[in-house]
């Protein structure tokens, strides 16, 4: 009778991810949030973990985790672990699927200035097959089943930049008329994102001088408060990028000759093995060539 050698079952993967994550992050928050599940997921898939090895990961206190000394041990190699799952992942993909490619953009990038684009891009690369996600971070491309980040950064070695962003506010004519000087701020309703600080720094660079400080509604989605502006809510810290169509339509104008560098790029970036890949190189290529235009 043959007698079969005990086999070490592995613990869930879900929870050595959730453990790798929160680890690598600092932070059950930020691991949930690039795991896509709610903070308590992690901290159950973690206190399994602890509870299976009879050992503690992470120290829990009241300003948040850091890792115990054998968390710290281990975790840099689960680390490469993930790495090499992820690139065995990506290299399966892209041999099983050559041809297509999935950019990654915020939500404000895909609907105003990526969808214009979108139809152009296709229409020079027939072959390839191109799906677009909207996150509001740019996500870990080692750990995620995407080909190319599209997001605002500052330029960088590895980084293809698209368009140096400029901040200038916006509004329709008929409201621009009671605008003489920035100090007519303080009589409207100065429209923002609730994310971006662009108010303030176009405030510091075109108006140090002025006690106004613009205040109003703010949106977590940019082109609800691009809409607002066009109905005449109020005026909007626009994003030239964004906003140039109805700039060039005269739906929106820009009531103040101030415009001010926001300091940030719209960026393109890939993983380094992603230069090896003909269609995203196609894709990337294919963005640059259209990036000014649409306007």
């Amino acid at each position: 009778m043959s007698i079969s050698p005990p086999f070490d079952r592995l613990p869930s993967l879900n929870a050595l991810r959730a453990f790798e994550a929160a680890a690598r992050l600092g932070s059950f928050r930020r691991a949930a949030d690039e795991l896509m599940v709610t903070p308590g997921a992690v901290a159950a898939q973690i206190k399994a973990l602890e509870a299976e090895f009879g050992a503690e990961l992470f120290h829990r206190q009241a300003r948040g985790v850091t890792l115990t000394a054998l968390g710290q041990r281990v975790a840099p190699r689960f680390s490469a672990a993930f790495d090499a799952l992820g690139g065995a992942v990506r290299e399966l993909r892209r041999h099983a699927a050559p041809r297509k490619v999935h950019i990654v953009t915020s939500p404000a990038l895909a609907q105003l200035w990526l969808a214009p684009r979108l139809l152009h891009l296709r229409a020079a690369l027939r072959d390839v097959d191109i799906s677009v996600t909207a996150l509001e971070e740019p996500p870990d491309l080692k750990r995620t089943p995407f080909d190319l980040c599209l997001f605002y950064a500052e330029p960088g070695p590895d980084k293809i930049t698209l368009w140096d962003e400029q901040l200038l506010p916006v509004c329709i004519p008929g409201l621009a008329e009671a605008l003489a000087d920035p100090a007519d701020l303080a009589t409207v309703n100065c429209i923002s994102d609730v994310v971006w600080q662009d108010w303030r720094i176009w405030a510091a660079s075109a108006m140090p001088d002025s006690p106004v400080i613009p205040t109003g509604p703010g949106f977590s989605l940019y082109a609800v408060a691009v809409q607002e502006a066009l109905s005449g809510a109020g005026v909007l810290m626009g994003r030239q990028s964004l906003i140039q169509p109805h700039l060039n339509s005269g739906a929106l104008i820009a009531p103040f000759d101030r415009p001010v560098p926001l300091g940030l790029s719209i960026t393109a970036w890939m993983l380094p093995e992603g230069r090896n890949d003909r269609a995203v190189i196609a894709v990337a290529n294919g963005l640059r060539q259209i990036a000014g235009g649409m306007g």
